[in-house]
């Protein structure tokens, strides 16, 4: 592979590398690289199969084994093994093609794969996916070509003063592919965190766990772009006037979502709401499926999600109906006819409640003369339920269902409106 620049040299080079091909050496690099191949996958599928990794989630292993990215990097390893044992027996040819195409395939996978864990169903993830692969792929070419150092090298002598510094169009991509290696693998870290600390978490530790993920991944990130900044070659002192800009933004323009930030860390670490609470905010009731750093998730009964700022949790008043106990009181009114039995009806009510069986037997239900109504006697039937995620209208009909058959049974009036209109005869 051409070093240098000459137009001459690369032909050379490259009438070397067809000769070399065409030599018998290269049936024995392609039976050894196959071998690589092959030893590779089985490596794999024994690790798979021994740890019993087959989660989408998971960067090293995926769904498969082409999928995950221990499968490139293994191969790499391997290739670059072989190269070296082979190197000193005979002119290669095959493995320097093959080795820059092995880089090429891992960088690609590794990144990929990593951002579809990160940032899952983000419609920008398809258009990095396609740019890691593009630059890798050119990069491959250049680089077996020979043409990378002499595009570097003119690349090198565009530059521009910026301030004190002195900047260059090869610094500028070569930053660019620093910081995004190095977001990567802050990424790669950080969803292995999340992924370590979300696991088997329940409750109020799942709550307090992702508070930690989201502070491990902020703080990863912000680490990270300091080191590409400074990998760059940026000082990283200029940057308070910068910080001190953002500071005074946060302060008017961006008060809000500031708040919402902060607000949501501040539910995470005090616990007030978590993950899986019953809620009802804004005139809004549902179960609490993901809690953000900025929003909250919370979704209704009948499939609605909202998406709530967090700073409503913090700033207004909210109804947590699973914060110190998860059990909900439900109430049906029921009317009977003055000359009902009312010791009767108050039983009949507490059977139909415990025909269900969501219904609590302790506390049992209870059923109260509440009012004397206009057309009859007004009964208050109270009963306990521990599940209002599986639903309350429902479990109320099947109770009045049950109240109506049972006053029929009994025959106990239920009173309609009527009304009775006294007239004076004329004198």
């Amino acid at each position: 592979m051409a070093t240098v620049g000459a137009a001459s040299t690369r032909i050379d080079d490259l009438d070397a590398w067809f000769a070399a091909i065409t030599q018998p050496t290269a049936l024995t690099e392609l039976a050894v690289l196959a071998a690589c191949v092959v030893l590779a996958w089985g490596l794999v599928w024994v690790v798979r199969r021994a740890l019993s990794a087959r989660d989408e989630a998971s960067i090293l292993f995926g769904r498969s084994i082409l999928d995950g990215v221990m499968f490139p990097l293994l191969l790499l390893c391997l290739g670059y093994a072989a190269k070296a044992l082979l190197a000193p027996q005979f002119p290669l040819a095959v493995f320097k093609v093959a080795i820059p195409v092995l880089l090429s395939l891992a960088v690609i996978r590794l990144g990929v794969k990593v951002l579809q864990v990160a940032f899952k169903n983000a419609p920008l993830v398809r258009a990095l996916e396609r740019t890691i692969s593009w630059v890798a792929w050119i990069a491959v070419v250049l680089w077996v070509s020979g043409l990378l150092p002499s595009i570097l090298e003119e690349l090198d002598r565009i530059t521009w003063k910026v301030g004190g510094s002195t900047l260059s169009v090869r610094t500028m991509i070569e930053g660019a592919l620093t910081a995004g290696v190095v977001l990567i693998i802050t990424l790669w870290i950080s969803s292995a965190i999340e992924a370590r600390l979300l696991r088997s978490a329940t409750g109020g530790e799942l709550s307090l766990r992702k508070a930690v993920s989201n502070a491990t991944r902020a703080l990863l990130m912000f680490v990270g772009l300091l080191l590409a900044l400074s990998a760059v070659g940026i000082d990283l002192t200029a940057l308070s006037v910068l910080g001190g800009a953002i500071g005074v933004g946060i302060g008017f323009g961006l008060q809000k979502l500031a708040a919402s930030y902060v607000s949501g860390f501040v539910m995470l670490a005090e616990r007030s709401v978590r993950i899986g609470d019953n809620v009802r905010v804004d005139n809004f009731e549902g179960l609490v499926t993901d809690i953000n750093a900025r929003y909250t998730i919370v979704r209704s009964l009948s499939g609605r999600e909202s998406i709530v700022p967090n700073e409503m949790f913090i700033s207004n008043r909210i109804e947590n109906l699973s914060l110190a106990d998860s059990r909900v009181l439900q109430s049906t009114v029921v009317s009977v006819g003055y000359d009902s039995d009312v010791e009767l009806v108050m039983r009949l009510l507490s059977e139909a409640a415990l025909t269900q069986d969501r219904v609590l037997r302790d506390p049992e239900p209870s059923a109260a003369l509440t009012n004397f109504g206009a057309y009859g006697l007004e009964f208050t039937l109270n009963y306990w339920i521990i599940d209002p995620e599986s639903g309350q209208q429902n479990l109320r009909s099947q109770i009045n269902l049950s109240i109506l058959k049972a006053l029929r049974e009994n025959n106990i009036e239920i009173p309609f409106p009527q009304q009775v209109i006294h007239s004076r005869a004329a004198r």
